[in-house]
This record gives C-alpha cells, sequence and structure tokens, in this order.
C-alpha cells in the first residue's frame, strides 16, 4: 500500500509540475496593454535628425551625420544628398542609387536615426522650450519633461501641430502620441 501511495504521490507530482509550466506560459502570451506610442516606422527624416550612414566592405563612406537645415546629408565622394521628407529606406535606396553608377558596382547601405529632432512645448507648462524627443512620447510625458501644467493649464485636452506627412494641427488628449519636431501647445483654461 505504501509503494502504490508513492507512486501516486509522484504521478501527482508531476501532473502539478505540468500544470504549473503551462499555466506560467500562458501568463507569459497574455498582452499587456501599453499606452498609445508614436509610429515612428512610416517616420520622414527632418532637419535636426541625426542618422549613421553604414555602406557594407566601405567603411569609409558612411558615418554619423546631421541633417542640415536645407534638409541634406554631406556624404563622402557623393556630397549632397537630400533627406528631408524621405523615410529610412527610401533614404537608403537614395544613397545606393548615387553611389552605383560611378564609385561601386553593387552598394549596400544601411541608415539609423540615431537621435531624432526635438519637440517643442509652450502655453501653460512651467517650462516651455525645445526637449529631445524619446521613443514613446506621449503629451503628458512631454508636459512632465516640461516642468508640469501651470495654475491656469486646461489639463484635458492639448493643440498638437505636427510636419511632414500627419502635418496639421489636432486636438489631442494628454495620452496622446508626440512625434518628433511636433509643437504642442498647452492652452489657458477659461474658468
Amino acid at each position: 500500500m505504501l509503494k502504490e501511495y508513492t507512486q501516486l504521490r509522484k504521478w501527482l507530482v508531476g501532473v502539478v509540475a505540468a500544470i504549473s509550466v503551462v499555466a506560467l506560459a500562458a501568463l507569459a502570451l497574455v498582452a499587456v496593454p501599453v499606452p498609445a506610442a508614436a509610429d515612428t516606422t512610416g517616420y520622414r527624416l527632418g532637419a535636426g535628425d541625426k542618422i549613421r550612414v553604414q555602406v557594407f566592405g566601405h567603411e569609409d563612406l558612411g558615418g554619423e551625420f546631421a541633417v542640415d537645415g536645407s534638409g541634406n546629408i554631406s556624404l563622402p565622394m557623393v556630397r549632397s544628398v537630400k533627406a528631408e521628407g524621405l523615410t529610412v529606406s527610401e533614404l537608403e535606396d537614395e544613397i545606393e542609387n548615387k553611389l552605383k553608377p560611378e564609385y561601386l558596382l553593387n552598394p549596400r547601405v544601411s541608415v539609423e536615426v540615431l537621435n531624432y529632432r526635438p519637440f517643442y512645448i509652450h502655453g501653460e507648462v512651467n517650462q516651455p522650450g525645445e526637449y529631445p524627443y524619446a521613443d514613446g512620447m506621449t503629451v503628458i510625458k512631454a508636459v512632465a519633461l516640461a516642468g508640469g501644467y501651470t495654475y491656469r493649464a486646461r489639463q484635458s485636452k492639448v493643440r498638437i501641430t505636427s510636419v511632414g506627412s500627419t502635418g496639421g494641427a489636432r486636438d489631442a488628449e494628454p495620452t496622446a502620441p508626440v512625434l518628433p519636431g511636433d509643437v504642442i501647445e498647452v492652452p489657458e483654461r477659461y474658468f
């Protein structure tokens, strides 16, 4: 009887262990809600962005570059390349096309955004001004960087003016995403 009990106990311990592993795996697959973040996959480059260009097999042709006020970057050999308004993949294609006919037979180019251009916040915040953009930036995070709301601030809605393909002004909630180059206006409340 003791032998049967020991075998039953081992079997139960194994079943409990298997159920625990399955339960932990199921918990790992549960989606955790994340606040809305800015979608930078279709991000268009603009003045103030800092990028890294790599030309595979030709390290001397790459490096870190800033998009200047006219929207260009200056690369070795090909000189000025228009970057403003292009996505990262479009800029890669543009650089490859400039290198292809005269300098390299089959160039492979990689472009990475190192620092996004800043965003701006003004109105009823304690420290209005220019701030560096970070992935996942929202209005409330931008307000926190700017020292918080003043006592006169309307905290329920702000006005965001965007540049590029998403251009135009829109009213936004505190959880709304902020993109590089956006201008956030925190209005004064009326009462």
